[in-house]
């Protein structure tokens, strides 16, 4: 099932892009492109998604400011479950789902862990490993002029762990690319706080705040971890997704000074 539904729709979309890319302009590197261009139609694909997730957001916003939501905080203030019951109430009355804006990343998963497995057999250099690769090869697809890929892009190899070599030393050059564009995306597309917030609104701050710092370590830890190819999605997916944000008008882009972060 996870053959079928993920990894042979990754690894037939990779070979199709890199096919078209290699007739173009020759093999050499073409599979890092592949990639890029891969991560900009899985960008393309999941936009019903991001829309949503800004939609979320806005109302989340709209829902922080309200005048009822600062008089039901003021009123049941020493009421924790009051408090909740009546929040779930207005979150049922404004059409929010609280937990709609995770829904991005629980799809990401299952795309980064399909990724590295398509990358790692589309690589594939070994006789056993090209025959096993060719069960996942969609009938219609001619893969006997592509087969074995170029594993070569700039100074990587996608199928290894990234590291640029100077004077003897491995620098994971992807990885700190990964780090900062994780950070970025997060600090140009978190939303303005909330003014009057109260308790709940500066525990969300505290939260958002948080994920600001882990998320681009734990992000940057899966790079250094996995091949490169897999780094090379989410550094791509990382500056599309700003990109995408921009364009919408949606990015806060004081928040990447210190002390100038957007206000309400």
């Amino acid at each position: 099932m996870w053959d079928t539904l993920i990894i042979n729709p990754m690894v037939n979309t990779l070979l199709g892009i890199y096919a078209l890319l290699a007739g173009v302009f020759g093999p050499a590197h073409m599979f890092g492109l592949a990639i890029i261009f891969f991560t900009a139609l899985i960008r393309l694909i999941t936009y019903p998604l991001t829309a949503s997730q800004m939609r979320s957001t806005a109302a989340m916003q709209e829902f922080q400011n309200s005048k009822e939501w600062k008089e039901i905080q003021k009123k049941y203030k020493n009421d924790r479950e009051k408090l909740a019951q009546e929040q779930m109430r207005l979150y049922k009355e404004m059409g929010i789902n609280p937990f709609s804006s995770c829904l991005p990343l629980i799809i990401q998963l299952p795309i980064i862990f399909g990724l590295y497995q398509a990358i790692s057999r589309a690589l594939a250099s070994a006789p056993v490993q090209l025959i096993e690769f060719s069960t996942h090869i969609y009938p219609f697809i001619n893969a006997a002029n592509l087969i074995p890929l170029n594993n070569r892009f700039l100074w990587m190899d996608l199928n290894e762990p990234e590291r640029l070599v100077v004077f003897g030393l491995g620098i994971p050059i992807l990885t700190i690319l990964v780090v900062i564009t994780t950070y970025m995306q997060q600090k140009v597309m978190t939303p303005p706080p909330a003014a009057g917030a109260g308790e709940q609104g500066a525990q969300m701050a505290q939260m958002s705040q948080t994920m600001n710092i882990y998320m681009p370590l734990f992000m940057g830890f899966i790079a250094y971890s996995l091949n490169a190819g897999v780094a090379l999605y989410f550094v791509a997916s990382n500056l599309l997704s700003i990109l995408q944000y921009a364009l919408m008008g949606k990015v806060n882009w004081r928040n990447l000074l210190p002390g100038r972060a957007a206000k309400p």
